[in-house]
């Protein structure tokens, strides 16, 4: 099990991160080529496969002969755009409130600036305070956000995802402290 999950952070590291260094030939919303991506890995197929279907965040999607990550791009140095991303996930108008879990550090910023991407894509949200997926290691607040009128895309894998949540959809009397949230 150890080789699967090595694989799978290798997979998913170089499908949001790393393949424009790597040179991987990739579509604007992240297909690459399986073929390609185990040649630079130096995988075989059947590793590959174990890899996603073992992938516990399930952030990896196989199509044919075609592999891509779901969500989480880097947005310096990945043939991604946000568009073609946006294009190839399922636009949602969610009726309750998203969640959105970050560290104490980044809570007085949060609350001057809003939530922004950062060197991602998008910035991940989750769809309830106990889901599963959208959720960050380390998470010392959970913060309340109110979808309103903010353009919002379902990924294959569940994260629900948008360019930015302005500060005044954060709903500042719900930020839960030292909450132990945990996953990614």
């Amino acid at each position: 099990m150890k080789d699967v999950v090595r694989d799978s952070k290798r997979l998913s590291w170089l499908l949001r991160h790393g393949a424009g260094d790597q040179g991987l030939a990739m579509t604007a919303d992240g297909w690459a080529a399986i073929d390609d991506v185990c040649a630079l890995l130096e995988l075989d197929r059947p590793a590959l496969d174990r890899a996603v279907q073992h992938n516990d965040k399930n952030r990896l999607q196989v199509d044919g002969q075609r592999i891509r990550a779901c969500q989480g791009h880097s947005l310096q140095g990945m043939p991604v755009t946000r568009e073609a991303l946006e294009n190839s996930w399922r636009r949602v108008r969610p009726a309750g409130p998203l969640w959105h879990g970050t560290t104490q550090a980044a809570y007085e910023g949060i609350k001057a600036h809003g939530l922004l991407p950062g060197r991602r894509t998008h910035v991940h949200l989750a769809p309830s305070k106990d889901s599963k997926v959208g959720k960050r290691s380390a998470v010392e607040v959970l913060l309340r956000i109110d979808p309103g009128e903010l353009d919002v895309f379902e990924a294959p894998n569940g994260v629900l995802l948008t360019r930015q949540v302005p500060a005044d959809a954060i709903v500042w009397g719900d930020a839960v402290h030292r909450v132990g949230w945990s996953g990614r």
